[in-house]
């Protein structure tokens, strides 16, 4: 057996620093969400500030967590084996009402996706459950400060962390099976909906494995080795939510980018063999970055009804009934060379 500040204290020093360099993510991603997303709803960035402002409250606390015993009581070893006041409120409870608050929000996109009020009610429920635990526990460490007899209320933190752990596994089921349902077959979209199930399973695993390491280690172990896993469990919450918020961009741009380059790539070898009695083009890519030489203009036929065209920059248009092609494509396919291929008539 080690030392209170070995047993104790070394698994705190670890979940503090954890604590920190998470917390250190919150604020960039906060930045970022509120530099790029000026026009979400106002109850939205309400949320995302009272994240950051509940974060760094949380952080204060778990620094005054170390400070106290280990500075303002040196050497006392009474202090050592016992939970300051801010152990008792800013771990368990703040924890937990950062968990609710990120919980609620992904069981309202549940909601908006699936329409599923049964999965939202549930989901609601666990949250509502592990922040009574939360809350719970909090008063427990109050009232039992000793390490050595958190113990005795066992049965307040397996409802904190058991429901907080259910909560985050039925978000993750709900918005995956939803988003599985929902492809399309399309390249465009199929690619956008598999990075979202990615990013989701992530996220809503972490935390959701956290919180059983958690419980487990504090149900297992008489020391403070569960404290490595319960101090960042909070940061890892917030972290989860900023980084479904900020990805949105991503989904919207990058992706597509990639599946259009691909679509052309496909287009390429097609070029010659065009087959008669099909109805719409494709694809439509010319090559301008070359002032000198023959213009080329490579065309890729489907017998599907969308029709989507790739100007000389790059940017891609649906067409329609009102839509007028660019003028600029026109004398390029008059400018091609005697030995350009000739261009079929669709």
């Amino acid at each position: 057996m080690g030392t209170p500040a070995v047993e104790i204290y070394g698994p705190i020093f670890i979940g503090v620093v954890f604590n920190i360099a998470l917390y250190g993510i919150m604020v960039t991603q906060t930045y970022l969400y509120f530099q790029v997303y000026k026009r979400d709803r106002t109850w939205m960035k309400l949320l995302v500030f009272l994240l950051f402002i509940c974060d760094t409250v949380n952080c204060c606390f778990d620094v005054a967590f170390l400070y106290i015993p280990l500075v303002n009581n040196f050497g006392n070893n009474d202090a050592i084996s016992r939970a300051s006041w801010s152990a008792a409120f800013g771990d368990p409870f703040m924890t937990a009402f950062i968990a609710a608050l990120v919980q609620f929000f992904f069981a309202w996109r549940v909601k908006v996706l699936t329409s599923n009020i049964f999965a939202v009610c549930v989901i609601c429920f666990c949250s509502f459950a592990q922040l009574c635990g939360g809350l719970g526990t909090s008063i427990a460490v109050g009232r039992i400060p000793e390490f050595v007899h958190f113990q005795k209320f066992q049965v307040i933190v397996v409802i904190w962390l058991a429901f907080s752990a259910v909560a985050d596994t039925l978000i993750t089921t709900a918005l995956v099976w939803h988003l599985r349902r929902n492809k399309t077959g399309m390249a465009l979209t199929d690619t956008v909906i598999n990075k979202i199930i990615r990013l989701t399973v992530q996220t809503g695993l972490i935390t959701a494995l956290c919180a059983i390491i958690d419980l487990v280690l504090f149900l297992v172990s008489p020391t403070g080795l569960h404290l490595i896993f319960n101090l960042p469990l909070s940061k890892l919450y917030t972290n989860s939510l900023m980084s479904s918020l900020n990805s949105r961009t991503g989904w919207q741009y990058s992706e597509s980018s990639q599946a259009m380059s691909q679509n052309v790539e496909r287009s390429e070898p097609q070029q010659r063999g065009v087959p008669r009695g099909v109805r719409n083009v494709n694809m439509l890519k010319s090559d301008v970055g070359r002032r000198q030489g023959p213009q080329e203009i490579y065309i890729d036929v489907e017998s599907h009804e969308m029709v989507d065209v790739v100007d000389m920059k790059g940017s891609s248009y649906s067409g329609g009934d009102g839509y007028v092609p660019d003028q600029k494509a026109a004398p390029m396919a008059h400018s091609r060379g005697s030995d350009s291929p000739p261009l079929h008539a669709v």
